[in-house]
């Protein structure tokens, strides 16, 4: 008996070291009990940065965690999926941050917990052949695609342009539907606002490969604030905190995951969605996007994947501010809880 206890205290020192090698542990639930069903809902068709969701469940770490994931479901928008989390349609959704803090000034009470994005995505476009873009100001004339209802695409437009010294009367604005993207290849516009780790692979795949566009990423050129993340409502964060730790954990193990093997990450995501199955290159380069161009910050390095700032999260709050989409007087407050990706680092990172 007492080699056996010997044994089991070895295997379990063993598992230990393995999963704080890692650099996560998993959350131990009550034995037998019901895992709580989540519905997660995106801001938009699939794309790849949406793995996680589908690595977690496959891998496991959903179950692990005690958690059913029942429905990843698609969505018409960062502002829709915010308004169907904060009703309740969905226990978590992943959409565009500064439209999070927007929206709480309306009294849609979701909280970040997740930062994915720790450099803004949105870039400026144009198809270099007709219009190359070397600085901001070789926007000014250019006729640009965008909807002003439309939410995080003109919000970044607008700030773009006044980070850089100008405004919407230096270029042609037309209103035009999302996605912009056919806009761009057919040549109705000169330029459009766009996603690097969504329209960009798309529009190379019709405009000539890698290189065939000209983009100004905004985290280059002055506007320094989060892009995306995973957030919940207050309610559900208040009266289950615990569900809300064990979800961000496991989703944090997927997004290690993502990073290390987007390749892997690629393939999952299809053989839960074959409909994409013709898009692995598009979705692959979407991942590619995200792993060289926002994922990090010297906070993840610091704290981990997903952290959330105060510091980053004032600069969003003033970017929005200082064009207009916050009044100067707004404060708003709460908006982020980093306490769940903090507590799924146990190394402290």
């Amino acid at each position: 008996m007492k080699e056996i206890r010997i044994m089991e205290r070895r295997t379990m020192l063993a598992l230990s070291a393995g999963a704080l090698a890692e650099g996560l542990l998993p959350v131990r639930t009550s034995a037998g009990a019901e895992p709580n069903k989540v519905t997660v809902q995106l801001d938009w068709v699939v794309r790849g940065d949406h793995a996680m969701f589908f690595v977690a469940r496959h891998k496991g770490y959903f179950e692990r965690n005690g958690i059913n994931l029942v429905a990843i479901r698609r969505g018409t928008g960062s502002a829709n999926a915010l308004r169907l989390v904060a009703n309740g349609n969905a226990q978590f959704g992943f959409g565009d941050l500064p439209t999070l803090i927007i929206s709480r000034t309306h009294g849609v009470a979701d909280v970040a917990i997740v930062a994915v994005n720790q450099r803004s995505p949105l870039a400026m476009i144009s198809v270099a052949a007709r219009h190359k873009l070397v600085t901001p100001q070789d926007l000014k004339g250019l006729t640009v695609g965008a909807d002003p209802a439309a939410g995080s695409a003109f919000l970044f437009l607008k700030a773009f342009l006044h980070a850089n010294g100008m405004s919407l009367a230096d270029i042609k604005l037309r209103t035009v539907s999302p996605p912009y993207e056919n806009y761009l290849v057919l040549g109705r516009v000169d330029a459009i606002p766009g996603y690097i780790d969504a329209e960009v692979p798309v529009l190379e795949a019709k405009t000539g490969g890698p290189g065939s566009l000209s983009i100004l990423q905004g985290a280059d050129y002055g506007l320094h604030s989060y892009g995306s993340g995973v957030f919940a409502s207050e309610t559900l964060i208040g009266d289950n905190p615990d569900l809300v730790q064990r979800f961000v954990r496991a989703y944090l193990l997927a997004f290690r995951d993502v990073v290390a093997s987007p390749q892997e990450a690629v393939d999952i995501v299809i053989a839960a969605n074959p409909e994409y199955k013709s898009q692995r290159a598009v979705l692959l380069a979407q991942l590619q996007a995200d792993i060289k161009g926002t994922f990090f910050s010297a906070d993840t390095k610091s704290q981990g994947l997903g952290t959330i700032t105060a510091t980053r999260w004032s600069e969003t709050i003033h970017m929005l501010q200082s064009e207009g989409q916050l009044p100067k007087s707004a404060a708003p407050k709460g908006g982020f809880d980093n306490r769940f990706v903090a507590a799924s680092y146990p190394m402290g990172r």
